[in-house]
């Protein structure tokens, strides 16, 4: 059974020896062994071993080493290496002895005095010139074996060969990004040589990825997961006393372009389009850029378009873009081992950041002369792109077209002499810049100038002399002078001395303040006199003084009044009521008149307005009312005299109520109206009648008439019996006046008549005082009812009658005859 295990296996059922032989074990296990006899009867008790026994073959002692071989001889040493025996003698080799014998001697003396394991031995202490055989013999735990076959004769001295170099690669290496590479050889040379490795004349050393190994006839240099510092001119010097042989290799450790260099630079940006720059990677890989890859993303969505990927420039046009939206641009790099990494730009909306040039400002013109002028003007903003040529254009004056001045371009100067002008014609100039993105607005038009000769100052004006005065001012006029210097007349400059006094003042500062040839002098001392004098001043400066001929003392003269009448002075001013009513004039005089306005010789309603000034006066009156006509008069009165004149103002309003209105021919349908025009009019023509109706018993008034022109009116269609008032109002064209109203009302009814005779009258009875009558109702009872009868008798021969009673009936007794 194992040692480790409990269960026994039968090894054997047939022996009949004392010894047995166990197959099928396992070498470096242990086991226990037990032993039973056997006879007829049967199986008697075990006998076990009583140590496990571990399996393993006979030990005995090494076999000899191989290959003993002389590495190397110098004068004073010897090195030499073996192999070990092919077979250990069945356990492990504990050391080696290694033995040497001086040619000429027996007997082989032990080298090594402690345990040596290692198969390479150097000999030291040697002595130059001798010679010896070496033989070496492997022990184990049994014992010492047989020694290797000896070395032929060594003797020590110094070998002597220069170093020789073979190597196993070309002169250029190219190695992927990651990949390892190595470089090696074989060499040889007597002293060995010594290796060193170069990288760009810098020491090679080893570490983590750098590895160097040297073996006595070969060389080795290999790197680990290679990156591109890697990259460099390797070299392999192998050097003795005798010389030194090197050998080169260029390794290019290649990989995909570092990413282009940022930023990303809008060189052109529109609305449609931009135009992009970049700079090349930093490290293309170690071989060349074949393209660039770009790419355009609308910054607010997540998804890359290609614009292109065959671009080898540095630049990039991208088109297809929609105005106002931001984009991104993302490049890469590309050479034969791969694509970089991206460079991406910031985000960049598609508008036009370049514009045409700024107008510029006003340009200035100089060095006039009578065919010529030079135009000046400053640079104006260039719009984002530099300014190629300027554009001079000229007009005339009076002139809507701008003509160009030349057609060769104007550029870096910011001046030109125009040419060609007409003398005499009054010019403007303008200018504008252009630049690759197009021309700008011109600049606002020059001031304008005259081809003229250069300006000089002018002669002195003309005929200077006072022609007012006042007690504090003079009134100057003169003419201009005879010579303007070639320039127009900037204006006057008047100056005053008082007589006796070497100081001339200025009456007006600047020459602008006077540009015509008169001018009032203010500020003056009544009764002093003064002297005056007159310059002209043009763009060349102040002419010479012309003097009024003689002094001129300041006082009051004397001027009856003047009255110039403004339009709304006329004889009759008409304004209509609401509006506002305005009469003024002019005044002059010597002294200033003393104004006063007059209304129908009283004085003017306090509502008006009353304005004096130095020369007129004004009166106003704001919401006239018709009470506001009348003849108005304006008197200016001074110590010379006095002056009137009036107008007549009519305030045109509606007109006033018709006069005495009357009724007549009344009917059971119908009456007759009249009445008289309205003692105003309104101040216009009356243009109608507006009649109108009301049933006493009612509270509205029915028109009945809005148009009639005449002063009288027929009222129909009136209901018998019923009582009616009536009211006229006038009308014009600025309304319709009040209304006049009957004061007492009408009955509708037909005009009462005296009834007829009665019909049949005769007496029915006689008595000697008395008589008795009967008669007939009359045919007509004149349109009402008959309320009695009227009886009358008469003497005959008599020519009076004498009335005797009204009765009722149609009898009567007439009594007291």
């Amino acid at each position: 059974r194992e040692s480790d295990h409990r269960a026994w296996t039968p090894v054997s059922y047939t022996v009949t020896r004392q010894n047995a032989t166990v197959q099928g074990l396992t070498e470096g296990k242990a086991y226990f062994f037990r032993i039973a006899a056997e006879n007829i009867i049967g199986m008697g008790p075990f006998t076990e071993t009583t140590k496990e026994i571990v399996i393993r073959d006979p030990i005995t002692v090494p076999d000899r080493p191989e290959d003993l071989e002389v590495k190397a001889v110098t004068k004073n040493s010897v090195t030499l290496t073996w192999n070990p025996p092919k077979y250990n003698g069945g356990s492990d080799i504990t050391m080696y002895v290694l033995e040497s014998r001086l040619i000429g001697k027996e007997k082989f003396h032990k080298v090594t005095k402690e345990k040596m394991l290692d198969r390479k031995y150097t000999i030291e202490g040697l002595k130059e010139g001798d010679t010896y055989e070496y033989r070496v013999s492997a022990c184990n735990i049994v014992g010492q074996g047989k020694p290797s076959f000896c070395t032929k004769p060594i003797t020590c001295k110094d070998e002597i060969a220069p170093p020789s170099l073979d190597l196993d690669f070309r002169d250029k290496l190219i190695v992927r990004v990651g990949e390892a590479f190595s470089l090696t050889g074989r060499y040889s040379g007597k002293p060995t040589p010594k290796v060193t490795w170069l990288k760009d004349d810098t020491v090679v050393n080893e570490d983590d990825r750098t590895k160097i190994k040297t073996t006595p006839t070969t060389l080795c240099l290999g790197i680990l997961k290679s990156v591109r510092e890697d990259s460099g001119k390797y070299c392999v010097t192998v050097e003795n006393s005798t010389g030194s042989r090197k050998g080169f290799c260029q390794v290019n450790v290649v990989d995909r372009p570092s990413p282009p260099v940022g930023p990303v630079i809008f060189d052109e940006v529109h609305k449609d389009h931009m135009i992009v720059s970049w700079k090349p990677p930093l490290d293309d890989g170690g071989s060349e850029i074949t393209n660039y890859i770009v790419e355009k993303k609308d910054a607010h969505r997540d998804l890359w378009m290609p614009v292109t990927s065959a671009m080898v420039k540095t630049t990039c046009k991208i088109p297809k873009l929609l105005e106002g939206r931001e984009y991104q641009i993302r490049i890469y790099a590309e050479n034969l081992y791969g694509i970089s990494d991206p460079l991406i730009s910031d985000e960049m909306k598609a508008k036009d950041r370049f514009n045409v040039p700024d107008a510029p400002e006003q340009p200035i013109i100089k060095d006039v002369t009578k065919d010529s002028a030079v135009v000046v003007w400053n640079k104006p903003y260039d719009g984002g792109k530099p300014i190629t040529n300027y554009i001079v254009e000229k007009k005339e004056t009076m002139a809507t077209r701008w003509v160009r001045v030349t057609k060769d371009p104007i550029f870096p100067s910011t001046q030109f002499k125009v040419p060609d002008l007409l003398e005499g014609c009054e010019y403007e100039f303008r200018v504008s810049a252009e630049n690759e993105i197009g021309i700008g607005d011109p600049s606002p038009p020059s001031k304008p100038i005259f081809a003229r000769d250069p300006i000089v100052k002018p002669s002195p004006p003309v005929n200077p002399e006072a022609v007012d005065k006042t007690k504090n001012t003079v009134d100057l006029s003169w003419q201009p002078p005879r010579h303007d210097g070639n320039g127009k007349i900037i204006g006057y400059l008047v100056e005053y001395q008082k007589v006796g006094d070497e100081e001339w003042k200025k009456a007006n500062l600047t020459a602008d303040s006077c540009p015509e040839t008169k001018y009032k002098v203010t500020g003056l001392t009544e009764g002093l006199t003064y002297k005056f004098r007159v310059k002209a001043v043009n763009a060349a400066g102040e002419s010479e003084p012309a003097y009024v001929p003689d002094p001129v003392e300041v006082k009051d003269r004397l001027e009856p009044p003047e009255l110039i009448l403004d339009a709304n002075m006329a004889r009759e001013q008409h304004v209509k009521a609401g509006d506002t009513l305005r009469l003024s004039a002019v005044i002059k005089g010597v002294p200033f008149p003393k104004v006063s306005w007059k209304k129908e010789d009283r004085e003017v309603s306090p509502k008006a307005d009353i304005e004096i000034t130095g020369v007129g006066s004004k009166l106003e009156i704001r919401n006239t009312v018709h009470e506001d006509g009348g003849i108005y008069s304006l008197t200016v009165e001074n110590p010379a005299g006095s002056k009137t004149v009036s107008v007549k103002v009519v305030v045109l309003d509606k007109p006033g109520p018709p006069r005495n209105l009357q009724i007549s021919e009344v009917r059971s349908d119908s009456c007759y109206l009249t009445w008289k025009e309205p003692e105003d009019d309104g101040g216009s023509v009356i243009t109608n009648y507006v009649v109108e109706r009301k049933d006493v018993a009612s509270a509205q008034w029915v028109p009945i008439s809005s148009s009639s022109k005449k002063r009288s009116h027929m009222a129909k269609y009136l209901m018998e019996g019923t009582q009616y008032l009536f009211r006229v109002a006038a009308e014009n064209q600025f309304g319709r006046g009040p209304y006049v109203e009957t004061l007492k009302p009408i009955k509708a009814i037909d005009p009462l008549h005296p009834p007829g005779p009665p019909k049949n009258l005769h007496h029915v009875d006689v008595d000697k005082t008395e008589v008795s009558l009967v008669w007939n109702r009359p045919d007509r009872d004149g349109g009402a009812e008959i309320t009695g009868y009227l009886v009358e008798y008469q003497e005959d021969g008599a020519d009076e009658w004498t009335k005797f009673q009204t009765v009722p009936m149609l009898d009567c007794v007439v009594t007291g005859l």
